[in-house]
């Protein structure tokens, strides 16, 4: 299959057609029936005579050519409406019924506050255009209208108020936000691309004569706001915003990070450190606990006390050590302290050890030249003013 994106330098060209590549090049496998041969990628400064021996060879054509923010709004017309005219006539002039896309915009339904857009005005006029070129030639048309798009590599201070916000909170600086009640409907990037996925396959989601993506999103201004702060503050907080699988914040948290710049990728984090060796919190969920990283000199131990409702997962992932775990108090049948259980770990064999409630516990670097290296993950974040740790050795 050869497929034709105009527009392939936008925003969503340039994630459409990074991801036609990775099946072309045979680094995508997730749709085995999904073959494609060449890419053909056209822009406002692409030979305009290419456009014609593209037409002649495409099997597909996803029309994203389009003018957002022009100086003259009379350019709206020939951008959106001008482009789409030369391109289906050219397809018709090659004889090329192949199925061809358009992207278009919510703002071309003309009612609320898009009344009166001319950015909606050239966007109707492109819809009406293919709508004809269907039923003159029969090739299969399908129209998108597009609500506000975001994700990695949209340009900021351009036509997407998300774009904005992520590359001024990333940069640290200034937004403004005149009515944070203000409610967005919102496409995500890679969502969009799936869509067009399915649609090269012949999927496409429909209702009625429109074509659509099923999966969207709606957040008012101060929410974006708000979530994009808390990706701000990760660093210093280490606390991780709620990102459940599919849902806006891990969208917009990927968004986030794409905006980042290069002194910003890495940040330090505060280590405790004594002669034992050291301790570092590395990540914190509120809902979730938090993951930490310990060290232990050649020889030392370390724990040797016990929870009531936290419970940890210790794993070593190099060296050589022993942990220790033993139930609080006696055992009532024999009056004895109860037996301890010995795990003896090393980053030979990765292996999780669960510390119980109610159970002291310790772990032992048993080497006398190599440090110690655990992962720990624990229930909860550590509270200072309720640290609900207990001081008892286990043996």
């Amino acid at each position: 299959m050869n497929i034709l994106v105009t527009g392939a330098k936008g925003f969503i060209g340039r994630n459409l057609t990074e991801n036609l590549k990775n099946f072309r090049d045979g680094k995508n496998h997730t749709r085995p029936e999904l073959k494609i041969e060449e890419i053909y990628e056209y822009d406002i400064d692409s030979d305009p005579g290419s456009l014609v021996t593209y037409c002649e060879k495409a099997d597909f054509v996803f029309n994203l050519a389009g003018v957002n923010r022009p100086k003259d709004p009379d350019e709206y017309m020939q951008g959106n409406f001008g482009f789409a005219e030369t391109l289906l006539g050219t397809l018709k002039a090659a004889g090329n019924k192949c199925p061809v896309m358009l992207s278009s915009s919510i703002q071309a339904t003309l009612t609320g506050r898009f009344e009166g857009s001319e950015y909606g005005k050239s966007k109707l006029a492109g819809e009406e255009l293919f709508f004809k070129y269907e039923e003159e030639t029969g090739a299969k048309v399908l129209v998108y209208r597009f609500p506000n798009l975001f994700g990695k590599w949209c340009r900021p201070n351009y036509n997407s108020a998300v774009a904005t916000f992520c590359n001024n909170i990333a940069n640290d600086l200034p937004i403004q936000v005149n009515d944070p009640s203000t409610e967005l409907e919102l496409l995500y990037i890679d969502d969009l691309v799936e869509e067009m996925l399915d649609a090269l396959e012949g999927c496409e989601h429909r209702n009625g004569k429109y074509c659509y993506v099923p999966v969207t999103h709606t957040a008012t201004l101060g929410e974006i706001v708000e979530l994009l702060h808390s990706f701000h503050d990760m660093p210093a907080t280490l606390i991780m915003p709620e990102i459940p699988d599919g849902s806006f914040a891990k969208k917009l948290y990927s968004t986030y990070l794409s905006y980042l710049p290069a002194d910003k990728v890495i940040y330090d984090i505060p280590m405790a450190v004594d002669e034992r060796g050291h301790f570092t919190e590395l990540i914190k969920s509120l809902t979730c606990g938090q993951v930490s990283i310990n060290i232990s000199k050649p020889g030392v131990t370390k724990g040797q006390h016990w929870h009531n409702s936290k419970w940890e997962i210790f794993i070593v992932v190099s060296g050589h050590g022993l942990i220790q775990e033993r139930r609080i108090g006696t055992d009532p049948a024999t009056g004895e302290p109860y037996p301890v259980y010995e795990y003896e770990v090393s980053g030979e064999k990765i292996q999780a050890v669960q510390m119980l409630p109610g159970y002291s516990h310790n772990i032992i670097n048993l080497s006398d030249t190599e440090d110690l290296v655990t992962v720990m993950w624990a229930n909860e974040i550590f509270d200072e003013t309720h640290p609900e740790t207990y001081r008892e050795i286990v043996k």
